[in-house]
C-alpha cells in the first residue's frame, strides 16, 4: 500500500478556484473520510488524486512519487463510484475480472484473484449471476470486488453508499470497516453522510468552500470542534448554537454551543446561565430515545434536546426550560473560532 502527500493542490476552472490550497497526509494503511457538504470539493480532490481531474497547481505524491503528471493507470489507484458501472451482459466473475483480462492477465490468475476478492466480500455463490439478478448491495459489493482484484495502492471511494436505503447503507459500513481491517489498504472515502464519517474514518478530514476546516479522529472533531462549522456538521441532530455574552470580556459577540445530548428538562433558571427556557414546538419519539425541540426567544432554529426514551413531556406550546451542565458547553468567538 502507499501513503499520500498532498502540498498547496489546487483546481481552477478559469479563474474560479474551487480547491484552494490543500495540505494533507495520509499514511500508509489508513481510513481517512473526506466529509463536508454538497460543492465544498471533496469529490473534485479525490478525482485529482485519482487523475480524472488535472492538479492545477501544487504537489500530489503517492507513495513518495511525484504523481501530478502520471497517467491514472499508472497511479495503483483503484476508485468505487456511486454509480455501480457494471456490464449487465457479463456475469459477477466476469465484471470483477475485466480490467485483468484487459491487461492481459493470466486466465489462472484472474480467477484466483477473483475467487479472493469473492470469499473477501461474501459473494462466492453470486459469481454466475448477472447484474440484474442482484440486489443494490450485492451489485456495490461487485463495484468494490472489480477494485480489490486490481491489488492497488490506494482504493478512493466516491459516495459508494448513496444509493442504498438506510438499512443497507448501515449494513455495508460494517462490510467496509471489516474489509479495510482484513486488507489493511490505504483507503479514502468520499462522503456528505456524517454519520458514515464518525463511524468509518480512523480520520476526518472537514472540507468547506475548498478548504480543510479541521483534520482529526472522530472523537476529536466531536468533542473539540475548531471552529462553528465543524461543530454544527458534525452531530446528530447538529450543535445548538445560542447568541452569549462573556461577563467583563471585551471579546464581542460570542455563541455558546450545546449538543442536544448535554441537556435535561430543567424546573426553572439554573445557577450562572446554565438553562434557557423556551416553547415546546415539536417532539419526536424514536424509541431509544425523544427528541424535544424548544422554540427560544431570540434564537433563529429550535433548540434540539435529546433525551431518555420515556421522559415525560408537557404538552406542545407550554413553556419548558432546558439545563445543561457548563463544562460540556462550549464556545465560539465573533469569528467562529472555538474558545
Amino acid at each position: 500500500m502507499a501513503s499520500v502527500r498532498l502540498r498547496d493542490i489546487r483546481k481552477r476552472y478559469g479563474d474560479n478556484e474551487v480547491i484552494k490550497g490543500i495540505d494533507l497526509d495520509i499514511e500508509d494503511g489508513q481510513f481517512v473520510v473526506f466529509v463536508g457538504p454538497s460543492g465544498c470539493g471533496k469529490s473534485t480532490l479525490l478525482r485529482m488524486i485519482a487523475g480524472l481531474e488535472d492538479i492545477s497547481a501544487g504537489t500530489l505524491e503517492l507513495g513518495g512519487v511525484p504523481s501530478n503528471t502520471v497517467e491514472p493507470s499508472r497511479r495503483g489507484i483503484a476508485m468505487v463510484f456511486q454509480s455501480y458501472a457494471l456490464y449487465p451482459h457479463m456475469t459477477v466473475a466476469e465484471n470483477m475480472g475485466f480490467a485483468l483480462k484487459l491487461a492481459k492477465v493470466a486466465k489462472d490468475e484472474i480467477r484466483e484473484r477473483v475467487g479472493r476478492a469473492a470469499a473477501i466480500l461474501q459473494i462466492e455463490h453470486l459469481l454466475e449471476r448477472k447484474p440484474k439478478a442482484l440486489s443494490g448491495g450485492q451489485r456495490q459489493r461487485v463495484a468494490i470486488g472489480r477494485a480489490i482484484v486490481r491489488k492497488p495502492e490506494v482504493f478512493l471511494f466516491d459516495e459508494p453508499l448513496s444509493n442504498l436505503d438506510a438499512a443497507l447503507r448501515a449494513q455495508t459500513r460494517v462490510e467496509l470497516a471489516r474489509l479495510h481491517r482484513e486488507l489493511q489498504a490505504t483507503m479514502i472515502y468520499v462522503t456528505h453522510d456524517q454519520v458514515e464519517a464518525m463511524t468509518l474514518g480512523q480520520r476526518i478530514v472537514v472540507f468547506n468552500g475548498g478548504r480543510i476546516e479541521q483534520v482529526g479522529t472522530p472523537l476529536e472533531l466531536y468533542e473539540r470542534p475548531a471552529n462553528l462549522f465543524v461543530a454544527g456538521f458534525l452531530g446528530s441532530p447538529r450543535m445548538n448554537f445560542l447568541p452569549a455574552d462573556l461577563v467583563g470580556s471585551p471579546q464581542g459577540a460570542l455563541t455558546l454551543g450545546l449538543r442536544p445530548e448535554h441537556l435535561a428538562l430543567a424546573d426553572g433558571a439554573g445557577a450562572a446561565g446554565s438553562s434557557v427556557e423556551g416553547t415546546l414546538g415539536l417532539v419526536e419519539y424514536l424509541g431509544d430515545v425523544t427528541l424535544a425541540y424548544v422554540q427560544v426567544e431570540g434564537v433563529e432554529q429550535m433548540v434540539a434536546a435529546k433525551l431518555a426514551a420515556g421522559t415525560p413531556l408537557p404538552a406542545l406550546g407550554a413553556r419548558v426550560a432546558l439545563g445543561w451542565d457548563p463544562a460540556r458547553a462550549y464556545l465560539f468567538d465573533a469569528a467562529g473560532a472555538a474558545m
